[in-house]
């Protein structure tokens, strides 16, 4: 990679800069000549500085013509150091308020970002859950079963609604299960999972004998409702995978990324990578460190909920994307999430 030190002349700089602006809006190699009508040298100066480009690791030039690409290095150089961010058209601005409304739930607020995300950029959208430190407690509810087996249903974060199978110590009636979920809802209402784990962490510390028997219950069944070990159905949610057919000419490629989807882990370790970094982050091609994403670029930013990140939302297409428009879309999309799941939660 070029240091920050080693500058371009200004000349080499523009022809550069044009060459990559004429790929990302057409797609096919650029020729020394068609650079040249656009600035004030010859011919045989733009091959020359061409070559010196080339040189540098920044083009190569495709054996099945004359002309020139960026290669993955030089669009890191370009979006790095040359475009202009454009700012979000209105349209786009009016449609994303109007969709991300925070009375929606959680789940239909990450559905809608995605397909949203999907929609303006004609590329696949992607949204994580919410972690579950994100999530608040509202209300939870036991239901005695069979055996050892309660139902838990808890309500987090206003509208959505979890029901989870327990197994506990021994056998409990209604009436304990009612009292433990009373104890509860009054002390941990508007907690967050974590800080509900965490409680109960401390209760199960406490000495047991000085325990009444209602706290014993509630910890005794709360413990296993909140356990560490939950996870969201849903670790992401994926909208417009079809887009990719027709923006990646690679087949393997778009049978490589589908397979990525399909089994999810690669995503989500590249997103969760995301979840420690603050702003836009932009992967091109292999700096993905992931083969699945040789022929792909992904612009990631996380969302945050009451002022702590949440999760993160992305965009996954082409390397040759329109950068400076993408990487607003995924910063705007962000913060709206995060303002609506935060109203929704208020």
């Amino acid at each position: 990679m070029i240091s920050p030190e080693d500058r371009f002349a200004d000349r080499t700089k523009r022809l550069f800069k044009l060459l990559v602006e004429h790929y990302l809006n057409d797609g096919a190699p650029v020729a020394s000549r068609r650079l040249a009508s656009h600035v004030d040298v010859s011919s045989a100066t733009v091959r020359s500085i061409m070559a010196d480009l080339e040189a540098r690791g920044l083009i190569s030039s495709p054996h099945t013509s004359a002309g020139r690409v960026p290669t993955n290095r030089g669009l890191r150089l370009f979006v790095d150091s040359m475009i202009s961010v454009q700012p979000l058209d209105t349209r786009s601005l009016q449609q994303l308020r109007a969709e991300l409304n925070p009375d929606l739930s959680t789940d239909e607020l990450v559905s809608t970002a995605s397909e949203m995300l999907s929609e303006i950029t004609r590329m696949a959208g992607l949204v994580t859950m919410p972690k579950a430190e994100q999530v608040a407690l509202r209300q939870v509810e036991f239901l005695r079963l069979s055996g050892n087996r309660v139902l838990a249903i808890l309500v987090v974060d206003e509208r959505e609604v979890q029901n989870r199978v327990i197994h506990t110590d021994r056998e409990y009636d209604e009436t304990e299960l009612h009292q433990a979920a009373e104890y509860i809802n009054r002390r941990y209402h508007g907690k967050t999972l974590s800080e509900v784990r965490s409680g109960l962490v401390e209760g199960m510390r406490a000495d047991r004998d000085r325990l009444d028997r209602l706290m014993q219950t509630a910890i005794d069944v709360a413990s296993k409702t909140f356990a560490e070990d939950q996870r969201p159905a849903r670790p992401y949610v994926v909208s417009g995978e079809s887009n990719l057919v027709d923006t990646l000419t690679n087949t393997k490629a778009v049978r490589d990324l589908f397979d990525a989807f399909a089994q999810k882990s690669a995503i989500v370790h590249l997103l969760d990578r995301c979840l420690n970094t603050e702003g836009i982050q932009l992967f091109i091609g292999a700096e993905s460190g992931d083969r699945m994403f040789e022929e792909c670029s992904l612009i990631t930013a996380p969302y945050e909920v009451n002022g702590r990140v949440a999760g993160v939302i992305g965009v996954i297409g082409p390397t040759r994307m329109a950068y400076q428009k993408v990487i607003p879309i995924v910063d705007v999309t962000a913060r709206m999430l995060g303002s609506a799941m935060t109203a929704g939660r208020a």
